[in-house]
């Protein structure tokens, strides 16, 4: 649908003038008599397809662990392999060998942070990484050659249930979260202990540390029917240490228990989640006969031609020299698939240019609205829209000639993380807290199973600008 709003020329200018950079307003008599015209043009079309994606690239700290089969999706499952991050500074003043008295690693899991069902127990195992992690590494990695099935250093069963269980707290924001314990040989910790006495430069770097310690690949040992989403991976040393009490005489010494946290995933180090999907055959069917469907975090992507040379066209053929570009936006229904653990599309997808998409997530960038874009899914509106596709444009109109290249794009379910920025503000009559949220990283998606349609026939294009006309 095209409409055309005929506005007093006054009005318009000033709104001109306070969206967009380029225009600027000289004030005369003669402005009174000119013709102002809004153009909202959305009778463009696109379509799309699906493309099979099996490859996704872990750019997280966040890990999957466990095995799941829901009808509608197919069979999903991830173990873990990692390096970690020392810490500089292993305690050794009044302890001993002797006074470790365990190790544990711990994985934390927030309160309903998983995909599918809390009740079933699962099992989990820790092996010990006997060669040091490749990268780049992919999700398709496989571990076998990299750990020895016959040196199980720990494992443990676990829930999803938070009620009544153990390790239950709150961080900082009151996120109730919950630590999975895995015992791990106390013999780890007197040999972490004794390296670091003799060799502290194992624990300056990572590269350093993988050389001596590789890391830890965590299975998925037994159960079905839950992806848990671990946030958190660290390596805890439980231990005594004997301290001098002041101002004794004859000298007396006490005895504290204390907690060492030496070894954690961080961003900085290589870690991968392994994941295995098979596909359900209706889902294979759907997108055969041509519906557009996004599935994750491998499956399909979603690749469509945005008719970007038609808009530029349309736009040349009724602007003027006077003509300003407003705002274009792309906006796509999405139709939830029918499953039996409640799998929803994903909260974010990146819109992306086809040939920039490898390139994009071998690094950690964010969205310059020109090549890439995010959008958050809308569950009350069942869509996602791309809002902020103005400097794109123009940034194809700079083109000498509008390539297919310029046009073709992907779509992928993304992981979007942000900065939360807090400021006080004081008035003489008000005081408030003002926070501003900015994206820190958009990486591939790796959080739990999801899926969706992406229902272009209703998709909507809305592109926008202004026409002046002076009268003579």
């Amino acid at each position: 649908m095209k409409n055309l709003f005929l506005l007093s020329a006054g009005l318009v200018a000033a709104m001109a003038v306070a969206s967009c950079d380029e225009v600027t307003s000289t004030a005369g008599s003669s402005l009174v008599q000119d013709q102002v015209e809004i153009i909202i043009d959305s009778t463009f079309t696109v379509s799309g397809k699906a493309v099979i994606n099996d490859l996704v690239q872990s750019r997280t700290v966040l890990q999957l662990l466990g095995r799941i089969d829901a009808q509608g999706y197919g069979s999903l499952s991830s173990d873990i392999v990692c390096q970690y991050m020392p810490s500089n500074y292993v305690d050794t003043i009044g302890v001993k060998p002797d006074y470790i008295d365990s190790v544990k690693l711990v994985l934390t899991m927030f309160k309903d942070g998983f995909a599918g069902d809390s009740v079933v127990p699962m099992g989990v195992s820790v092996y010990p990484l006997t060669r040091q992690l490749t990268s780049p590494i992919y999700s398709n990695f496989n571990p076998d050659g990299y750990y020895d099935a016959s040196r199980l250093l720990g494992s443990t069963t676990y829930s999803g249930l938070i009620d009544g269980a153990d390790g239950v707290a709150a961080d900082n924001s009151g996120n109730i979260y919950k630590d999975i314990y895995v015992t791990l040989p106390r013999e780890f910790g007197v040999a972490l202990y004794n390296q670091f006495k003799t060799d502290e430069n194992t624990f300056s770097t990572p590269q350093a540390l993988a050389k001596w310690f590789p890391g830890l690949y965590i299975a998925n040992s037994f159960g079905s029917g839950r992806v848990t989403r671990i946030v958190s991976n660290m390596i805890n040393v439980y231990f005594r240490s004997v301290q001098p009490i002041p101002d004794t005489d004859p000298q007396r010494d006490t005895v504290l228990y204390g907690t060492g946290t030496y070894l954690a995933v961080t961003p900085e180090i290589i870690t991968n989640n392994n994941i295995a999907y098979k596909m359900s055959e209706s889902l294979k069917q759907r997108a055969s006969s041509g519906e557009a469907l996004l599935v994750g975090p491998t499956g399909y992507d979603v690749e469509f031609t945005f008719p970007a040379r038609e808009i530029i066209s349309r736009y040349k053929a009724q602007s003027n020299d006077l003509s300003v570009i407003n705002s274009l936006t792309l906006s796509i229904p999405v139709e939830e698939i029918e499953n039996d653990y409640g799998l929803t599309p994903p909260p974010y997808v990146l819109l992306v240019k086809k040939k920039d998409k490898e390139k994009f997530f071998s690094g950690t960038q964010i969205n310059d609205n020109i090549s890439s874009f995010y959008a958050s899914y809308n569950s009350t509106d069942k869509s996602y829209t791309f809002s902020a596709m103005r400097d794109y444009l123009m940034d194809v109109m700079s083109h000498d000639e509008v390539t297919a290249e310029d046009e073709e794009f992907v779509i992928c379910p993304a992981l979007v993380s942000f900065f939360v920025n807090s400021s006080n503000n004081y008035y003489s009559y008000y005081y408030g807290t003002t926070t501003s949220t900015t994206v820190s990283s958009i990486t591939p998606y790796v959080t739990e199973p999801v899926m969706g349609k992406l229902d272009f026939e209703n998709a909507k294009i809305n592109f926008t600008f202004t026409k002046q006309t002076i009268s003579k």
